[in-house]
């Protein structure tokens, strides 16, 4: 059968859609004919759709949506718009029944699917699902009946039950479905799955709905199989992107393990995004042996008080730890802080940040202002407890939410101001300050920096670049 997947993600740095290169590996080793329209590099999409459609027969046709807006309070902008005209315009152009999926759809899947022009809609895993549906297209048999399908039924959007696969069922992947060089060139990096899903409880985080509450890990020899097959490529900058990669860490133990008999650790760069527990020196020297050369940890808060608000299963010592750790191996530190979340104080703000600076990060990322997600227990507080007045939307996007503190709203930029003045080491996630932002969406200072030849984790780049 023919089976078009297109990916509409257009922020540039580019990064490539690794979802769509796993779900193309796994129609084609089931025999499907697979066609792959990228727009991320198309001038003019419009006209993209119609040349690559006009003339052709497809009988099911994927479209990815990564991200629904760019995350960030002080921008807020969506990307819903542009991708409901693609979908519109892939719609005039074919009569095969047209399936949205990707991260950024499993997030809202029924907001998504209320403005654009599809058939049907697969939350979670795409890969073995829209094969599936493929399968029951093909046979022309009754394809409403299986799980993670999000379709209309009398008028409304019916979830079908949720279920997630064992990877160990993936089949070898290639990485040869986009142009993984080109996006290397012109993105600085590549990204590689672990494993998915995530088991925590934080309370704000989107992860859990949209790639599961079970971790389900990849077989270590297949994931070290995909980065000799990206190193063949010319690919040696790779960003895991797992939720956390030491979790669980017996798992994170067998691929640094994995990457070190293949003798590949001094060919590599890689980066991870780590939790601070559970972590030790010992983890941290076996990941630079391994070729890890930074990590981010994504610690939210300094603050005890906050730290368990957060539903965060460390404290501050475990993030003073992780740092000195990472410092002793080698391996270059990211954090990444979340302020302005329910119970938000000037004392809190200014406990995480003396923290910071105590710790001694590379770097600090700062975002003030929380992303609301429908489905978390951060929405479900706002509404149980009153807390609509820190509430903030972008128009009349619902799927475009924000929260910030009433109680440190008047004030909280200007006390991050004071407390971290000159200090470079802080980023803010804020188009208006170019020269410290590291909001990655059109930021032309990555741009730039990409373009004169710098490789690694965005952050990274940005802290390397002058």
């Amino acid at each position: 059968m023919r089976v078009a997947l297109v990916n509409t993600n257009r922020i540039k740095p580019p990064i490539a859609p690794i979802g769509l290169d796993y779900v193309a590996e796994v129609l084609n080793a089931a025999g499907h004919h697979v066609e792959v329209l990228d727009l991320c590099w198309e001038d003019e999409w419009g006209s993209a759709i119609a040349n690559f459609f006009d003339g052709t027969h497809f009988d099911l046709i994927g479209v990815t949506l990564r991200n629904t807006d760019d995350c960030t309070f002080t921008s807020r902008q969506s990307f819903l718009d542009e991708f409901a005209d693609m979908v519109g315009a892939i719609r005039k152009h074919t009569d095969a029944v047209v399936v949205l999926g990707g991260v950024g759809f499993s997030v809202i899947p029924e907001r998504v699917l209320e403005v654009c022009e599809a058939d049907a809609g697969l939350w979670g895993d795409g890969d073995f699902d829209f094969l599936q549906l493929a399968n029951k297209i093909e046979r022309r048999e009754e394809w409403h009946n299986f799980s993670n399908l999000i379709w209309r039924d009398h008028g409304r959007w019916r979830r079908n039950p949720q279920s997630m696969l064992s990877l160990a069922n993936l089949p070898p992947m290639s990485r040869t479905w986009v142009d993984n060089r080109r996006y290397f060139h012109e993105g600085g990096q590549a990204g590689i799955e672990t494993k998915r899903g995530c088991n925590g409880v934080c309370v704000y985080c989107a992860d859990p709905i949209a790639k599961g509450k079970k971790i389900r890990i990849r077989p270590p020899k297949t994931v070290v199989d995909e980065l000799e097959r990206l190193l063949e490529q010319g690919i040696d900058h790779i960003h895991t992107c797992d939720s956390e990669f030491n979790l669980p860490q017996v798992h994170a133990l067998e691929i640094c393990r994995e990457i070190i008999h293949r003798n590949l650790g001094d060919k590599l760069r890689w980066y991870a995004y780590c939790s601070p527990v559970p972590f030790s020196l010992e983890f941290a020297k076996l990941m630079r042996r391994a070729g890890c050369v930074g990590i981010n940890f994504g610690v939210d808060n300094g603050d005890e008080e906050m730290l368990r608000r957060l539903r965060r299963g460390f404290m501050p010592n475990d993030i003073s730890n992780a740092v000195k750790f990472c410092k002793e191996a080698g391996i270059v530190v990211m954090f990444d802080l979340l302020l302005g979340s329910p119970g938000e104080t000037q004392e809190s703000i200014t406990a995480t940040i003396e923290l910071m600076k105590r710790s001694r990060p590379e770097r600090v990322g700062v975002t003030l202002g929380v992303r609301v997600y429908p489905g978390t227990e951060l929405a479900n507080l706002i509404t149980q407890h009153g807390l609509k007045e820190g509430l903030v939307r972008e128009g009349d996007l619902s799927e475009l939410l924000f929260f910030l503190e009433p109680a440190i709203a008047p004030f909280a930029s200007e006390l991050l101001d004071e407390l971290i003045g000159d200090d470079e080491r802080f980023f803010f996630f804020d188009p208006s300050r170019p020269e410290r932002n590291y909001n990655y969406n059109a930021n032309q200072r990555l741009v730039d920096a990409i373009g004169q030849g710098y490789r690694g984790a965005y952050w990274d780049i940005l802290r390397r670049y002058k």
